[in-house]
């Protein structure tokens, strides 16, 4: 039996791994964006955004396996939620974030879609079958080939420009990478499962449980890597990790699981999915003022999340 003893030490140790692990993370995945003369926006939309989905994929595919996907639905939504809000938020009071018009023409209404595009499963048939997951799988795959394309036509463009940069060999680039990425995938794993030991020890029920300390642990690597970005001035890699785990989140992960296994839906999760629409409509409002989070307003969007996260506790 799990003690209080190991609860502790594996919360210590995964802070740990997911602070340097995210360190080393967003140190190669720079490196590459600035080597191959891509827009570290398009590296945290799909190398960095995939890298920490990882906990989230994992969950949300085993639930899927053992028959228990109601898990990967709430999983997905209370990650996707907790990642605009609180990531942001947070972010926003380390440095103010600013985001480039083209993100907020493009990629933020993109995630929204996404978020409808789910609530449109729930609301015809309150589930999302093997078909509705192929569909999301091909959005999927035209969304990479848009981001390939995208990252194409910027490449062009920092080609001409004069600007050197210093960076790492291919082989330590791929070294932090896969070891930030390794890192994170194990440092989220030990702090879920000593904060769920913890919980049961004080006695909280295994639903709040889900909708909290899981969907919170799984997406800790996106809080993580997007903070660590934000102090190192990588404020587009920031975004784009939120942003792209997102739709990650929904397109990919549940994509897989909804085709291994039908996911039904319960009527908690279509709430959640349109508080997770509001939540999206209002970071991109906030952030269209101004093209940027500063502290205030990254302060609201965390005074939003206690709300929401005091509305799941008494529902």
């Amino acid at each position: 039996m799990k003690t209080m003893i190991y609860c502790i030490s594996a919360l210590a140790l995964g802070f740990v791994l997911l602070i340097k692990g995210a360190d080393f993370f967003v140190e190669g995945s720079s490196s590459v964006a600035k080597r191959l003369k891509v827009p570290s926006m398009i590296i945290g939309l799909t190398i960095v955004a995939m890298g920490t989905s990882l906990p989230e994929c994992a969950v949300s595919v085993t639930a899927s396996v053992s028959g228990n996907n109601g898990l990967a639905v709430s999983n997905v939504v209370g990650s996707n939620i907790f990642n605009l809000i609180v990531v942001c938020g947070a972010c926003a009071l380390v440095v103010p974030l600013k985001v480039q018009m083209d993100t907020l023409k493009k990629e933020y209404p993109f995630s929204m879609i996404c978020a409808v595009i789910l609530l449109l499963f729930g609301y015809l048939g309150m589930r999302v079958d093997r078909k509705d997951g192929v569909l999301l799988l091909v959005i999927f795959a035209a969304y990479l080939l848009w981001m390939v394309r995208s990252a194409l036509q910027a490449r062009t463009g920092l080609l001409a420009s004069k600007e050197e940069y210093e960076v790492m060999p291919v082989a330590k680039c791929i070294l932090f990478i896969v070891g930030g990425a390794v890192a994170i995938k194990f440092g989220g794993d030990f702090v879920t499962d000593g904060a769920t030991t913890a919980a049961g020890y004080l006695g909280l029920s295994q639903n709040l449980i889900g909708l909290t300390i899981v969907a919170m642990g799984t997406s800790l690597p996106e809080l993580v890597t997007s903070i660590v970005a934000a102090r190192k001035n990588e404020v587009d890699m920031a975004i784009g990790n939120v942003l792209g785990s997102n739709i990650f989140n929904i397109l990919l992960i549940l994509g897989v699981a909804s085709v291994i296994s039908p996911i039904d839906f319960v009527m908690e999760n279509m709430i959640d999915i349109m508080c997770l629409m509001a939540m999206s409509f209002l970071a991109w409002r906030l952030t269209w003022t101004g093209r940027r989070l500063d502290r205030k307003e990254g302060l609201l969007m965390l005074g939003v999340y206690a709300v929401y996260m005091v509305y799941i506790c008494v529902r």
